[in-house]
């Protein structure tokens, strides 16, 4: 699983900020507790899209420090984070994913996109042309 810490600190006028320090570029508020950390998903998952957009490694999640919350990507965004992270590990490119694939390059570009709204299937399409396979289990909620 995918997930990042986060500290939540309280707004003088109200709400709360979430940060993650894995993840400096995402950060986002809510009016409660609850708002700010669903809020963080959508945050989370628009900053590591700029990793993507940019060819750049994801950063690594580190440990949960006592105080801090951890913010899970949506379950799509785990598995195209896996798929970006696959590419990565095997040097293949989008250009070399789309071959293997017979998709134009704007269709990996999408399903690669963090932010877009890509069907599951197409994700475990692009896995299985790398030689992966989704596998998908569930957990309690904390």
């Amino acid at each position: 699983m995918r997930a990042y810490p986060a500290a939540l600190t309280p707004d003088p006028d109200g709400g709360f900020t979430l940060t993650f320090r894995d993840v400096p570029e995402a950060i986002t508020e809510g009016d409660t507790r609850e708002e700010a950390l669903l809020r963080g998903e959508d945050a989370l998952e628009s900053a590591l899209a700029m990793y993507v957009a940019a060819s750049e490694p994801l950063p690594v999640a580190s440990a949960v420090a006592p105080g801090e919350e951890l913010v899970p990507l949506s379950a799509l965004g785990m598995a195209k984070a896996a798929l970006y992270e696959a590419m990565r590990e095997q040097g293949v490119g989008r250009a070399a994913l789309a071959r293997r694939l017979r998709w134009h390059l704007p269709q990996v570009s999408r399903v690669l996109d963090l932010r877009h709204a890509s069907k599951m299937e197409q994700v475990e399409v692009a896995l299985a042309a790398l030689g992966l396979r989704l596998v998908v289990d569930v957990a309690r909620a904390a």
